[in-house]
């Protein structure tokens, strides 16, 4: 394997994350984020947009004692220490679903739908929940 080959292999890769679903009641949310800590773990170039529903994984005050399973939203505040500190919320999602910015548990940067689209463009892996 010559010097040229090492680095190709060795190479970070932009990943971005698009979480589409509501926390709870199916298995992308939680499963969306064990791949991104993992992704992480890898020393990836790792981001995560919330669109649609999944604005709502990011949700204050979150209580699912009612429907028996675990709150996982905490571990969101755990991404920074993970070196994951790019979180994107597209604004029409969070406006359709009547939240602002001071809604969410996490800091994210809140981007128009053109301006997501723009920043997926430039991922060299986009994998969505």
């Amino acid at each position: 394997m010559d010097e040229m080959d090492m680095e190709e292999g060795g190479a970070v890769k932009k990943f971005m994350f698009v979480n589409r679903k509501a926390p709870y009641g199916t298995i992308y949310a939680l499963e969306g984020l064990e791949v991104v800590l993992i992704s992480a773990a890898f020393d990836q170039d790792v981001s995560l947009a919330f669109c649609d529903d999944g604005v709502y994984e990011l949700k204050k005050g979150q209580d699912t004692k009612g429907i028996g399973v675990k709150n996982f939203s905490p571990t969101y505040r755990a991404l920074e220490g993970y070196d994951i500190e790019k979180l994107y919320v597209e604004k029409e999602s969070l406006e359709a679903r009547g939240l602002t910015e001071d809604d969410l548990l996490v800091d994210v940067q809140v981007l128009s739908s053109a301006e997501l689209g723009a920043m997926m463009a430039e991922q060299d892996v986009v994998i969505s929940f």
